[in-house]
């Protein structure tokens, strides 16, 4: 029986293409930052230095703390000092890529749905963003934040996708038995990482990541339209 449900956010509640989200995301940014001595090409290299640190966690601190830790390195201490300039950015002017991020009403009904039926949800996306980046992207999609009982951010989270520690993590952190979870996802190589820890997995396929290939007909997967059928056996 499944008692709780994690979704993942970009691809799966939140349609988009990666490439075109993350171009528009590092221009506003860029543009945000330039006046305040912050170089763009310079800045963006940093920014993927701090994502690959937060990629490569082994949980001896949490995302947050090995994203500025890198990132001071390449600035130096003063962005302490700045943190202010890129909180507003994340509350205001990020708010902009949603232009570039499709909608699809399925997802919000999805959710709440099995918040009616009282399931469980995790919203289980990449830890890569502070906690209000992750909440205006949930807004972008039309998804209640409050339907969640915990949404994982960067301040929060340990591991990211692919480690299975970092659904080990999330298990362990809200008392959650893996076989009684379904983790929904469109990455084929992140979000599949939940089996490795017991849980079952269901892909949606309208914006799929499969960067290895990977045989996808092993696991549940198709549209909202298979993903409600397939919740509806699972929850007879």
């Amino acid at each position: 029986m499944i008692k709780t449900v994690l979704f993942d956010m970009d691809g799966t509640l939140l349609p988009m293409d990666q490439e075109l989200f993350t171009r528009a995301y590092f221009k506003k940014l860029t543009v945000k930052l330039a006046p305040y001595g912050y170089e763009p090409k310079k800045l963006v290299d940093a920014i993927w230095a701090g994502t690959a640190a937060m990629v490569k966690n082994d949980g001896s601190c949490t995302n947050e703390e090995a994203f500025w830790r890198v990132f001071a390195s390449v600035f130096g201490e003063r962005v302490h000092g700045d943190l202010p300039l890129f909180e507003s950015f994340y509350r205001e002017e990020f708010n902009e890529a949603q232009s570039c991020c499709g909608f699809r009403p399925e997802a919000g009904a999805t959710v709440a749905m099995l918040r009616a039926r009282g399931i469980g949800l995790v919203l289980a996306s990449n830890p890569i963003f502070p906690a209000v980046a992750q909440r205006n992207r949930l807004r972008w999609a039309g998804v209640d934040a409050e339907n969640f009982a915990y949404i994982t951010s960067y301040e929060n989270s340990r591991y990211c996708k692919p480690n299975a520690k970092y659904y080990t993590e999330l298990a362990e952190k809200l008392s959650l038995a893996p076989e009684e979870c379904l983790m929904v996802g469109n990455d084929a190589r992140e979000d599949c990482a939940a089996e490795q820890i017991g849980m079952k997995v269901f892909l949606l396929t309208d914006c799929l990541i499969n960067t290895e290939g990977r045989d996808i007909s092993i696991y549940p997967h198709g549209g909202y339209g298979e993903l409600k059928e397939y919740l509806g056996e699972l929850l007879r």
